[in-house]
């Protein structure tokens, strides 16, 4: 929700002097994330293992259907006894199976191409582009700076309605998130870019976003011009 990245180096330090479990979520991370487009662990060059139990969804980078847990043996086996979820859920189609196979393959380059890592770089270059973009128009946002996933703050609750039909009155889509879940005052748009934005896309978005924030007056880093 903040599009922010876990400082993973340091939990895994606290999780080794404690002796404790660490378990991750990797649904907005894996496929995104780091040089290779493997997640968090990619991305601050952690070995995997390090992890007790990564998770992560099937739904976004993939484009498919269903989600996974990573771990031991033993982790996994018990899951399988006590899980609701694999007692009662149905096995997932052929089809939905072979569309996140292919796109592993993509990914990792073992389809005989580089599109996959094209993708990875174009991907992480918008974020940076649009970020960089929205920032200098004066719009208030949480995160990091390479995440996928770019919160544009707009506080007021009347706002998240009204951004959200303005946008859409010029034809650009975007998703909002008020109270509950948020806190009352720290309602957004969240915004999650893809590589198959074009420059020109990002452009044009970018344009309507500045007039919309003007009408708004959801620019809140630069408050001071209106006084």
């Amino acid at each position: 929700m903040e599009g922010t990245i876990l400082k993973l180096p340091e939990i895994v330090e606290l999780k080794k002097k404690y002796k404790a479990y660490l378990y991750v979520d990797e649904a907005h991370s894996i496929g995104a994330l780091g040089p290779t487009g493997r997640g968090v662990c990619d991305y601050f060059c952690i070995d995997p293992s390090e992890i007790d139990i990564l998770m992560g969804t099937f739904t976004k980078s993939f484009g498919s259907a269903g989600g996974y847990v990573a771990a031991s043996h033993e982790i996994i086996n018990f899951l399988r006894k006590v899980s609701y979820g694999a007692a009662y859920a149905s096995a997932m189609s052929p089809p939905i199976a072979q569309m996140i196979v292919s796109t592993m393959k993509v990914i990792m380059g073992e389809d005989g191409s580089s599109d996959g890592q094209r993708r990875i770089n174009t991907l992480a270059e918008n974020c940076r582009y649009f970020r960089k973009r929205l920032q200098e128009m004066g719009f208030v946002l949480y995160g990091s700076d390479h995440s996928p996933v770019i919160p544009l703050l707009l506080y007021h609750p009347g706002r998240v309605t009204a951004f959200s039909k303005e946008c859409l009155r010029r034809k650009l889509g975007v998703v909002v998130v008020g109270y509950p879940a948020t806190p009352l005052v720290e309602g957004r748009s969240r915004i999650c870019l893809s590589a198959a934005h074009t420059k020109e896309m990002l452009d044009w978005a970018l344009e309507q976003l500045d007039i919309v924030g003007d009408l708004l007056r959801v620019k809140y880093n630069k408050i001071n011009n209106w006084i």
